[in-house]
């Protein structure tokens, strides 16, 4: 085993955490948490429960992340005594404690330290992220399938809340398309960087001759509207169709036209919503996810223009991003990144923080790339 130099590695937390604090600006979030304070505590507050909820929403996750950067530099205090003492008392227990909490600490100040590349327009935004199979027919339905229990569990392990939206099921198993929010700050700024074509190479469990079989997924991630955002669409260029709940039978939802498909007529843009009890929340939600999808259409239209001004960028999201293998080996590879880990069943139970963070990163190096000319 090698000898840690704690000293050095302390020190490097410091400064990494400083850099930190530096762009979260503590200051600033003192300020607005006081601001919230204030709000939230104003005898008016729940007459509109919709605006109350944004309050104390924004202060919960404001107070956070304070905290967060706050209890950063006390654990790394902590740190620094727990050698000391393992030093000082030549106890070899105590320094594999240290070890590790060194090792704990440098995933977490590391995800802190993600958080700060996450300065896009839309990055702070709730996600919605839809998800097709493609080609690869009932394998690609059940990668579907995989790919989104696997970006649920992501959600649940981070405490981050969920709706399911629309869930289109296949004949034989899996789905044929899904639509989900993921309702947490950043996590537009997190999933962003999951949009493409993921592939799955396995034996197939639905091949009687036990043959490998390789299908594709295609993952869609855009920052969930604001009524700020200023996206009319007029009623002329929405094409609404309602229609009778389809799923695992016996739901209520499936006993009326409660579902509604929502075309958007310049764009072509299809919007599915039937996870709601009535027309008028299906419709609610269509339109809110339509508003998202040509808010994030209009973004990339601005950054092509950008992008058509400056000279091609070197490196593109392109297909297949991600190759997820189970035969003949097992291995997860980004390849836009090379970021790659061999415990499959880890990633498809959520684990794939390491893979955004290298995701984040490389994004931000293309960006500086591009900047620079």
């Amino acid at each position: 085993m090698a000898i840690i130099d704690f000293p050095a590695e302390i020190t490097a937390l410091r400064t990494t955490l400083a850099t930190i604090a530096a762009v979260s600006d503590p200051t600033a979030l003192r300020a607005k948490i006081a601001s919230l304070t204030e709000q939230a505590a104003a005898p008016d507050l729940w007459d509109d429960p919709e605006a109350a909820q944004k309050v104390t929403q924004a202060l919960s996750q404001a107070q956070s992340e304070l905290d967060r950067v706050a209890g950063m530099g006390s654990r790394i205090d902590d740190l620094e005594v727990l050698v000391e003492m393992a030093v000082e008392g030549d106890d070899a227990e105590t320094l594999e404690e240290a070890e590790a909490e060194l090792a704990a600490i440098r995933k977490d100040i590391d995800q802190l330290e993600i958080r700060t590349l996450l300065a896009g327009e839309y990055d702070e935004r709730e996600a919605v992220i839809t998800i097709r199979a493609g080609a690869g027919g009932v394998d690609a339905a059940d990668f579907a399938e995989m790919l989104m229990r696997m970006y649920l569990r992501w959600a649940e392990r981070h405490g981050y809340a969920t709706a399911v939206l629309d869930t289109s099921y296949a004949e034989e198993a899996g789905l044929k398309s899904a639509t989900f929010e993921v309702k947490a700050p950043y996590a537009f700024g997190h999933l962003s960087v999951e949009a493409g074509t993921h592939r799955l190479v396995r034996i197939s469990p639905f091949d009687n001759q036990g043959r490998r079989q390789t299908s594709f997924a295609a993952v869609e991630v855009v920052p969930l509207i604001e009524q700020t955002d200023s996206i009319e669409i007029p009623e002329s260029e929405i094409k609404v169709d309602v229609f009778r709940s389809s799923g695992p039978g016996g739901q209520s939802v499936n006993t009326t036209d409660s579902a509604v498909r929502m075309t958007h007529i310049p764009t072509g843009i299809v919007v599915s919503m039937q996870n709601e009890k009535s027309q008028i929340q299906n419709r609610a939600a269509a339109l809110r996810v339509l508003q998202s999808r040509l808010l994030l259409e209009r973004q990339a239209e601005e950054k092509a223009k950008k992008k058509e001004l400056a000279g091609d960028i070197k490196a593109s999201w392109g297909d297949q991003m991600r190759s997820y293998v189970l035969q003949p080996y097992q291995m997860v590879k980004d390849l836009r990144t090379n970021h790659e880990v061999g415990n499959t069943a880890a990633v498809f139970d959520g684990d794939i923080d390491d893979f955004m963070a290298a995701g984040i990163r490389w994004r931000r190096n293309l960006q500086l790339e591009a900047e620079q000319g």
